[in-house]
């Protein structure tokens, strides 16, 4: 039977790999393109640009991967790094539950919500 720290463990191992793998994938694309996607490597590297994660729709990573956007890549590799230990909470419930050990199962709930509420609904308030 698989013990639920060796699945914490390669989650968090394979999370961090494929994370890793497109960041420096994508990095290589912007150097080899100069630039991803609509912005020039200028844009990209300049700390006055007003190129950040608010000027790219998040609805446009999927089609600028198939187009193997090097901006597009890097942010699909952190979206990846930011699930990971999302994921490790999600499994946490999941052991905690198993175990029948009600009062952490509760509290990793709660920590699960705290962090879907501060990753997708916060952003949405402070627009």
């Amino acid at each position: 039977m698989v013990e639920f720290e060796d699945v914490i463990g390669w989650t968090l191992r394979i999370g961090v790999i494929i994370s890793a793998i497109l960041i420096i994938f994508g990095f290589a694309l912007i150097l080899i393109h100069n630039g991803g996607g609509p912005y020039t490597l200028n844009q990209l590297v300049n700390p006055h640009s007003n190129v950040n994660t608010k000027t790219i729709k998040f609805s446009t990573i999927y089609s600028g991967i198939e187009s193997l956007n090097g901006v597009d890549l890097i942010l699909l590799g952190l979206i990846i790094l930011i699930a990971t230990p999302v994921l490790r909470v999600f499994i946490g419930i999941l052991q905690f539950a198993r175990e029948k050990d009600y009062l952490y199962t509760i509290i990793t709930i709660i920590v699960f919500f705290n962090l879907m509420f501060a990753i997708f609904i916060i952003p949405q308030i402070i627009k």
